[in-house]
């Protein structure tokens, strides 16, 4: 028989105990979801009015500053911004904006300089959309300035989040292979881009509903796009429209690569040219840019359409990180 001082002392210990596993956190996983943007939060003033024109200027770029825009005529064709930057620049994994805003000032080695927000944006009116720079004091810089303040706001402050970035995907050890894209740009994306990648029109003929692919009315070399791997990455998870989830791709991603390379294949689909050349430093360069010089043995076949793992194994081996 237990004495009732022992037994007191067995119920303290327990107590504390309880106490203590009460009060010790728990590492529960978190889930990751995918940041939801609200719009009915946009604010109803001034700067409100701004954010909803810059929302409005991401989705119908070309109707406002395009060829024919009817607020000033920058863009040399009549691509939207939403066209790469899917939901105005909110769905994950298409070239995600959410945290442009505090992003910038920074680095970018295509440029080989500090670029600010601002100089960004002209980038990409200049680029994909073959324009001229828009000037910084403009109502729709301002615009599209305050819209991307506003959804920065969405983003946890200095933290990566579920599709900030494309979809990674894993290399093939052939390289990407255009014939078989052309048969899959066919089944699935002919549809929508048409069979000479031309893109279908608005009915009011200011911008696209599917934009075109190459051509003199599709994006520059230099681009984005234009890269072989950086295609591939948000057709896994965009393409097609109404097939494909990012966590649940429709395309495998040796078939992303293939209809990347078939669309992006310089000798069989010309597209607008550009007088100046990227990466002034080229260690720096993306291992899919097919413009020398390289700082490895590589062709520029190679560069284009891979295979790319001897490339990233050959960098690795030099000391120097792998870009794309």
């Amino acid at each position: 028989m237990l004495s009732s001082k022992l037994i007191l002392v067995v119920l303290l210990v327990i107590s504390c105990f309880s106490i203590y596993i009460s009060c010790t956190p728990v590492n529960v996983e978190k889930k990751a979801e995918l940041i939801k943007i609200d719009l009915a939060q946009i604010p109803k003033n001034k700067f409100g009015d701004e954010v909803r024109y810059g929302r409005e200027l991401m989705l119908r770029t070309a109707y406002y500053i395009g060829p024919q825009g009817i607020k000033g005529k920058y863009l040399g064709n009549k691509m939207n911004c939403t066209n790469c930057h899917q939901d105005a620049g909110t769905k994950a994994f298409s070239f995600n904006l959410l945290r442009s805003h505090e992003q910038y000032p920074q680095y970018r080695p295509r440029e080989g300089r500090v670029l600010t927000l601002t100089e960004r944006i002209n980038n990409c009116i200049e680029r994909p959309h073959n324009g001229k720079a828009l000037p910084v004091d403009s109502r729709e810089m301002v615009a599209m300035l305050s819209y991307l303040k506003w959804i920065n706001g969405f983003a946890p402050k200095n933290e990566s989040f579920l599709g900030a970035k494309n979809l990674e995907i894993s290399f093939p050890e052939r390289a990407a292979n255009p014939k078989k894209g052309e048969e899959l740009f066919g089944l699935h994306c002919q549809r929508c881009h048409g069979a000479n990648g031309e893109g279908i029109l608005h009915a009011s003929d200011s911008n696209y509903i599917y934009p075109p692919l190459w051509g003199e009315k599709a994006y520059q070399p230099g681009s984005s796009m234009h890269r072989v791997i950086k295609q591939a990455q948000w057709l896994k998870a965009n393409m097609p429209f109404d097939k494909a989830i990012w966590n649940k791709p429709f395309l495998s991603d040796e078939e992303a690569l293939d209809i990347a390379a078939f669309v992006n294949d310089d000798l069989i689909h010309p597209r607008p040219k550009v007088a100046n050349f990227d990466y002034p430093h080229p260690e720096e360069k993306s291992i899919d840019y097919d413009i020398g010089p390289f700082i490895d043995t590589f062709p520029i076949m190679q560069h284009k359409f891979g295979p790319y793992l001897p490339i990233i194994v050959y960098l690795k081996s030099k000391g120097i990180t792998p870009v794309y």
